[in-house]
């Protein structure tokens, strides 16, 4: 039969917040051994003097082997729910990661797409400026006609009507 033995759990050098998961993990691991989890065959007496003693483990680290093993085993299944939930989170993460990549790729290929149908309609609309500037040009040199042509029916008028006036 072991002495169960104990130690302040503030003198382990652990942070408060360790200290805390620390507390907590002993207790669970307690309250598991002692609830039936425990080894079969010692008898009643045993886990009802631990359970008693589980209460008032407030503070201390139980260093009988008992107590050390319940919490080396909740410990060790802590971790692996740890490990467990950091790959999970990884693999989202990654995941994430993935899709955003993805999303950023279709954004810049439809940025290049519109980039490119952009330019496509400006060298459309200089193409235009420069069609409508020679229409322009040409409506200018059609009105310098029309006038020239206009003037010269005039003058031809004018001469028609000076001849049939002569002959008269």
């Amino acid at each position: 039969m072991s002495v169960s033995t104990s130690i302040p759990d503030t003198q382990l050098g652990l942070t408060p917040a360790e200290v805390q998961i620390l507390r907590q993990q002993q207790q669970i691991a307690l309250q598991g051994s002692h609830t039936g989890n425990g080894t079969r065959g010692r008898g009643s007496a045993r886990n009802s003097a631990a359970s008693s003693r589980g209460g008032s483990t407030q503070g201390r680290l139980l260093l009988d082997p008992m107590s050390l093993r319940a919490l080396s085993h909740q410990l060790d299944h802590l971790e692996h729910q740890i490990r467990t939930r950091l790959d999970y989170l990884e693999e989202q993460m990654q995941l994430s990661i993935q899709g955003s990549y993805d999303r950023a790729g279709n954004v810049v290929r439809d940025a290049e797409t519109q980039i490119a149908r952009t330019r496509s309609i400006l060298a459309s609309i200089d193409e235009v400026e420069n069609e409508l500037a020679k229409i322009l040009n040409i409506r200018e040199i059609v009105k310098g006609f029309r006038a020239r042509i206009e003037a010269y029916d005039r003058r031809l008028d004018q001469s028609s009507v000076a001849s049939s006036h002569r002959r008269r």
